[in-house]
């Protein structure tokens, strides 16, 4: 079956991808897809549909899919209707041998990529509730539809590594300028799917593979394994019997480039022949005269993988790998929509539980008849009895509630030593730090709070807020200098920090301090008392289990600063020369990690 009009806007790579994955679905896990809804996605998937084997199921899976559906489970009205218990099928279980089309791969949880990728790696679908126990052949791959657009937005690290190959249309991007390979048929496609098993690839092969894996800066192991697979698959696609170096070299450029976190100098500078390898020492030329054949084999191998992936390098992919954007497992950027709390009765489901729903939770009615529909022949008792009993007998163990999340503001208190002769820069950089952060609090739902202290005591200039007029307003003409009353603003900001959490807000204190207290708690002097005092409050914050972050801001690195943060349970950070914006992306980011 050749391809359709409409799917004539589909590039070479995007062709050749498609064949592979209907080659072999199962072994190459499946495809990471990054596009915006529109023709090219739509004549892909079209295309993938149309040379998958005849009976071959391609399914779509909701976002919000339950379990129930995906893993399979009760069937409620079934075995209401029988008397006994009856099983449902689920979404993968019924796509064995097939494909399963991920939608919005970007937004599915960390829970359901964990479950999906068990099924990638064992190939079975276990169900285990309701009183049932089965497993479920499920030989499937992932087509994830990844339609992020924020560089933040992706599919969960965890499926991304198990899925072989990567497509990206991007956003409006057009790829038809590239011209179209062999229109693959469905006929191709059953002769190497026939021819697979019997394709091998060489020792040589394997190791180029798995040193191309590691001069990319590839940690993962599983990178070379999905690569063989895919060499074996284009091998099997052209049918060969053996692996040839243009498999091998294909598989570099689709599975391993994607992963890269670095490149070889000769590879960045796109050269098209490798470097001369520098002469032996004149007491090694007889080890090296004896080097096998198949050591000398292995070492061409991968220099002609290297080679070629070099030749077909994605323009952009150096700077990418410069500013560290691929192949880096970023966590997703919670903090957009606040920290994810537990809630009773309000925000999204999240699950059911046993409980009591006079105790304020809700009932969740299906779950409840599904935990109770197993028992029935035992609690109507004598058969004359079940036939005679028409209706359902719940007990208070069969009562299912449901959980629900949602998530909460997150407000970050920064502390600022406004003492000394360099208060002056730390309160400014900290005032410009905050003013940063409140620029997107509208997008991440934050509030800010500043409290700056010196001499006796430790004042709030900002209480918590996202307005970023009342923030200018409250922060211009304060003054520094005076003593460091360091126990008393640990205790201020605990107990701001505190009452930010009794509203349901998720609090991040930032202290930025040299460590040298010299005012203890009553206001008198000296170094000794204020010190002591300082590491019991710290201790004290930390008891109260609110993330905290010390920033060290003198010009060498202070051991009383670093005691202070062990003692508070705090992350460290030695910034003498921070400004405004590397405070605020170190404050970013250290609260996003903590998510």
């Amino acid at each position: 079956m050749s391809l359709d009009p409409a799917s004539a806007v589909v590039g070479r790579d995007a062709v050749t991808i498609a064949a592979l994955l209907c080659v072999d679905p199962c072994g190459l896990g499946g495809v990471a897809v990054h596009a915006g809804p529109g023709p090219e996605r739509d004549a892909w998937l079209r295309f993938v549909a149309a040379l998958m084997p005849a009976g071959a199921p391609v399914r779509r899976m909701p976002l919000h899919i339950q379990d129930d559906r995906l893993f399979g489970g009760l069937d409620l009205a079934a075995t209401l209707h029988a008397g006994r218990i009856v099983a449902r099928q689920g979404l993968l279980a019924e796509c064995d041998g097939g494909l399963v089309v991920v939608a919005m791969a970007e937004r599915i949880t960390v829970r359901a990529a964990a479950r999906l990728a068990a099924v990638l790696d064992t190939s079975t679908s276990v169900l285990e509730r309701h009183g049932m126990t089965a497993r479920s052949s499920t030989r499937i791959g992932l087509v994830a539809l990844d339609e992020g657009m924020a560089p933040d937005e992706h599919a969960p690290v965890s499926l991304l590594d198990r899925l072989a190959l990567r497509l990206d249309f991007g956003w409006g991007a057009d790829e038809a300028s590239e011209p179209s390979p062999r229109p693959w048929r469905r006929d191709d496609i059953a002769a190497a799917r026939a021819l697979l098993p019997h394709v091998v690839a060489g020792d040589g092969k394997q190791r180029a593979l798995c040193a191309a894996a590691l001069t990319l800066g590839i940690d993962s192991m599983r990178a070379p394994l999905l690569a063989l697979r895919v060499a074996r698959a284009h091998a099997a696609l052209h049918g060969r019997t053996e692996v040839a170096p243009a498999d091998a070299a294909l598989a570099a450029r689709l599975v391993l480039l994607p992963r890269a976190t670095l490149l070889p100098e000769d590879l960045g500078e796109q050269s098209a022949a490798p470097p001369p390898p520098k002469p032996p020492p004149p007491d090694e030329q007889g080890g090296n005269e004896a080097e096998s054949d198949a050591q000398a084999g292995a070492r061409a191998a991968e220099d002609q993988v290297l080679e070629t992936a070099s030749a077909v390098l994605p323009a952009g992919l150096l700077g990418m790998l410069s500013s560290g954007w691929v192949g880096k497992a970023r966590l997703r950027s919670e903090g957009r929509a606040g920290a994810p709390v537990a809630s009773g009765l309000r925000g999204r489901p999240d699950g059911v539980q046993r409980g009591n729903p006079r105790e304020g939770g809700r009932l969740n009615l299906i779950e409840t008849l599904r935990a109770a529909a197993p028992w029935q022949a035992l609690r109507r008792g004598a058969p004359e009895a079940r036939r005679a009993s028409v209706g359902i007998r719940v007990q208070p163990e069969d009562f299912r509630i449901t959980r629900f999340k949602q998530r909460s503001e997150t407000t970050t208190v920064f502390a600022v030593d406004a003492s000394g002769s360099s208060a002056l820069h730390r309160l400014g950089e900290a005032k410009g730090a905050v003013e940063l952060l409140l620029a997107d609090c509208y997008v991440r739902r934050d509030s800010v709070s500043l409290i700056a202290f010196r001499g006796r005591s430790a004042e709030i200039l900002l209480p918590p807020t996202r307005s970023l007029a009342r923030a200018r307003r409250s922060l211009a003409g304060f003054a520094g200098g005076g003593g460091t009353p360091l126990a008393t603003a640990i205790d201020a900001t605990l107990a701001l920090a505190d009452a930010t959490r009794r509203r349901g807000r998720t609090p991040v204190a930032v202290l930025l301090t040299d460590g040298g207290a010299n005012v203890a708690l009553d206001g008198t002097g000296g170094r000794q008392r204020a010190g002591a005092d300082a590491l019991h409050s710290a201790r004290l914050m930390r008891a109260s289990g609110i993330r905290t972050l010390v920033l060290d801001t003198s010009p060498h690195p202070q051991a009383q600063a670093h005691q202070l943060a062990d003692e508070m349970g705090a992350i460290y950070l030695f910034l003498p020369h921070a400004d405004a914006g590397a405070m605020s992306r170190v404050v970013r980011a250290a609260s996003e990690a903590g998510r």
